[in-house]
């Protein structure tokens, strides 16, 4: 893993560094997870929390879904997460089995999968020799775990996640599907 506990927010430094391995358009969705995961009394931000922010912050993750009515579509599930559609995530850590779940030494204020996917982001950002991970890097990353909240979010909005992934595999500016 590359970032440790930097994802917490409570130890500046850290929290500076994995700034710094960011673009400015990850590093404001990054925040707004946080955000929405502390006003939906959540105690962990986990994938679907990343993908609202995706959807609401970055102009090419929303090029990548099939036109606005798909877009609006996953929005409106994300949005019914305190009312009514998951409903039944609140209170529990996301665990897709992807990562195995740990007592301690995990990263505090992120689900297992969460801090997956930011170091599969940054993994993806790595391999192409770039120092910072992008929007369209992150999800990727949270569609490589078909088990997480995002994945089950788009599968839900009838999202081809296999063709979105292969999309995002072989292209940083993906077709829509």
């Amino acid at each position: 893993m590359h970032i440790g506990t930097a994802y917490s927010g409570g130890d500046r430094s850290a929290q500076e560094d994995l700034d710094s391995r960011l673009t400015v358009e990850l590093a404001s969705v990054v925040s707004a997870a946080r955000r929405r995961a502390t006003r939906d009394g959540d105690r962990h931000v986990d994938t679907a929390h990343l993908l609202h922010g995706l959807l609401e912050w970055d102009p090419a993750v929303r090029e990548v879904f099939d036109g606005g009515p798909q877009v609006a579509r996953l929005l409106g599930y994300l949005v019914q997460r305190t009312i009514g559609y998951g409903l039944q995530w609140h209170g529990t850590v996301e665990d897709s089995g992807a990562v195995p779940m740990v007592a301690e030494g995990g990263v505090p204020g992120w689900s297992p999968a969460a801090a997956a996917a930011m170091d599969g982001a940054l993994d993806r950002a790595h391999a192409r020799y770039d120092t910072r991970a992008g929007c369209l890097d992150l999800l990727a990353a949270l569609v490589d775990d078909p088990e997480s909240r995002a994945v089950e979010v788009l599968r839900r909005a009838s999202v081809d996640t296999a063709r979105l992934a292969a999309r995002l595999d072989g292209d940083q500016r993906p077709e829509p599907v």
